[in-house]
């Protein structure tokens, strides 16, 4: 780490290698403070969020859990413990008709539906999800809104000194980290607040999961299996599948999706086990048979998987609720894959119909049209769920042809995922510009603590987007051919590592550049031509490198610029803080 280090600290000082508006705020103090921020009039929400902040980030929780997953069923007991400290039994949760759903890909839009489709039924619900995108409060909601800033501080308060007054001093840890609070605090949100229903995106995996201390749901789900977060989950998706399928309960139905045989196989294992029916999702072409095709609120072929699962929750739930309006049964046909029985064949209602066509869930297929500005925001960041997003951004152009374009990426990766196995495959999006930053709104974070991260120093960050800047020339090169580049001498303006610059006309070249931060990235896209974009002036030396000023007026000319956001969630919802300010209030 040391070579890394000494190898970022040169880049640095070589101003030409990109703009100094990059590495402005690097130097000096680089930790992020932890500390609490000193309590100012009309910021209690800021104080309770940056206690919060206090209680460690997602990525501590998760290097916790890798060191201690020799006994992890021991992190589902301290959970069980936490629950009985904030004053409720696993019992309690009970009164909550919970919808449980895991997966790797799609299982937050799954959830998205799920609630839309039952809240147009008339009923309350509530619904926990991670990550926020803009404010932390995002993660519970009811009825669809995230829970007001006051109403956050409230509970916030309540739960931590409920904690505090009842730790053990001879216990080391006198409160739980920052996901398992916030599972603790939506479960007493969401019965104070007298749900009707509540949905459960599980964190990461599900067996041993923190939300799993619920022990009577009234359905589960699981979304498309994928590769992610193999470091706690496992290297196979076969393991994957196991931690997946851990949300199954003793006489709950359970519904997944078609999933490669495999994984479907330990799934089917893990339900028999513990004497739970499991059923296949029908393709949603069968339940439209006969009738008009379905409306998605939400883009992309693959967020019709998501809608079947979907549709399959909330009728469960409605029939095992005693609801009526459950949608006309039809011939159910056997499973094609002859290993779990098919679920049933229905015609959606028109609540359910209309419940899938309002479904919102920001940073997912997400479009924003701003002028001759196209925002395309996807928080895709495994391979098949990139691959998705690849799909869904080339139709997406096929339907807004005409005039000059040009295409841009702005990307970035964290956790355990590979790079450059994400960039390959965003390659025949055919770019012309391809930017990378951290997950960092602003340079400092100290005035917005629902985006803090104290678990990383912005060297870490900045070496991770150079990282990912020679991922990319490297593949650039590959495709290109060794005779169409050339990379500026040190002399020139820096090791060939930090910036490719095309020697030759290329039809997409591979111009890339690394900003400090999210600000500054959309700063130099949008060239001042978004309408909503507000920013601070930028630095003076922003376009003091010639790619970056090239580029400029590349940008400013052009009839439509199509701006590609995906790789992390966080990412997507550092832009989605600056393009539209409304969620910030």
């Amino acid at each position: 780490m040391s070579r890394a280090r000494s190898r970022l600290r040169a880049s640095l000082r070589l101003a030409a290698a990109f703009p100094r508006g990059v590495t402005t705020g690097v130097t000096g103090a680089r930790e992020f403070s932890a500390r609490p921020a000193p309590q100012e009039p009309g910021m209690e929400y800021q104080d309770a969020v940056r206690t919060l902040n206090t209680l460690q980030t997602n990525a501590s929780y998760l290097e916790q859990v890798k060191r201690q997953r020799g006994d992890p069923q021991a992190q589902l007991e301290a959970m069980k413990l936490f629950l009985a400290r904030s004053g409720l039994q696993v019992e309690d949760l009970d009164q909550l008709n919970i919808i449980h759903v895991t997966g790797t890909k799609g299982k937050g839009s799954t959830c998205a539906f799920t609630e839309r489709i039952l809240r147009s039924y008339g009923l309350k619900t509530g619904f926990f999800s991670s990550p926020h995108l803009v404010q932390v409060r995002e993660r519970i909601r009811i009825n669809g809104q995230p829970i007001s800033p006051e109403h956050f501080t409230k509970y916030f308060w309540r739960l931590y000194h409920r904690l505090e007054e009842t730790k053990d001093s001879s216990s080391c840890v006198s409160m739980p980290a920052y996901f398992r609070f916030l599972t603790l605090m939506a479960f007493h949100v969401f019965l104070q607040e007298k749900v009707d229903l509540a949905v459960m995106e599980v964190g990461i995996g599900g067996a041993y999961d923190c939300t799993n201390i619920v022990r009577k749901p009234v359905v589960c789900g699981v979304s498309a299996l994928g590769m992610d977060h193999t470091s706690l989950l496992g290297d196979t998706m076969e393991k994957i599948a196991w931690q997946k399928g851990g949300i199954f309960k003793r006489g709950v139905p359970a519904f997944t999706v078609p999933q490669p045989d495999g994984p479907l196989a330990v799934l089917r294992e893990r339900a028999e086990q513990v004497s739970c029916p499991l059923y296949l999702c029908p393709p949603l072409d069968a339940l439209e048979d006969g009738a008009p095709p379905l409306t998605l609120g939400l883009e992309g072929e693959h967020q019709r998987s998501n809608a079947a699962l979907a549709l399959q929750l909330a009728r469960c739930w409605l029939q095992r609720k005693d609801r009526h309006g459950i949608g006309e049964l039809r011939v159910s046909r056997p499973s094609l894959l002859c290993q779990l029985p098919l679920a049933p064949v229905f015609q959606p209602t028109a609540p359910m119909r209309h419940g899938l066509r309002d479904t919102e869930w920001p940073g997912r297929t997400q479009m924003l049209c701003r002028g001759p500005l196209t925002w395309y925001l996807d928080g895709a960041h495994t391979c098949s769920s990139v691959q998705a997003c690849v799909r869904w951004f080339r139709q997406a152009l096929q339907r807004r042809k005409g005039g000059p374009e040009v295409r841009v990426l702005l990307f970035n990766s964290t956790g355990d995922r590979d790079p450059a196995a994400l960039l390959k495959l965003l390659q025949p999006c055919q770019f012309d510009y391809a930017v990378f930053c951290p997950n960092l709104t602003e340079v400092s974070s100290v005035g917005n603590a629902d985006q803090q991260n104290f678990m990383v120093t912005l060297d870490q960050v900045l070496l991770r987007c150079l990282e990912h800047q020679q991922h990319w020339s490297r593949l650039q090169e590959a495709a290109a051919g060794p005779d169409l580049w050339s990379a500026p001498s040190p002399e020139a303006g820096g090791p060939a590592s930090l910036l490719l610059a095309p020697r030759l006309p290329h039809p997409r070249g591979a111009s890339s550049l690394v900003f400090s931060c999210i600000s500054h990235a959309l700063q130099w896209i949008s060239q001042g031509r978004d309408p909503v974009l507000q920013t601070p002036s930028p630095p003076r030396d922003l376009l003091s490198h010639p790619v970056a000023s090239s580029g400029a007026s590349v940008l400013r000319e052009a009839a439509a610029v199509h701006v590609l956001v995906t790789g992390s969630l966080h990412l997507v919802g550092g832009v989605l803080k600056l393009l539209d300010p409304s969620l910030s209030q």
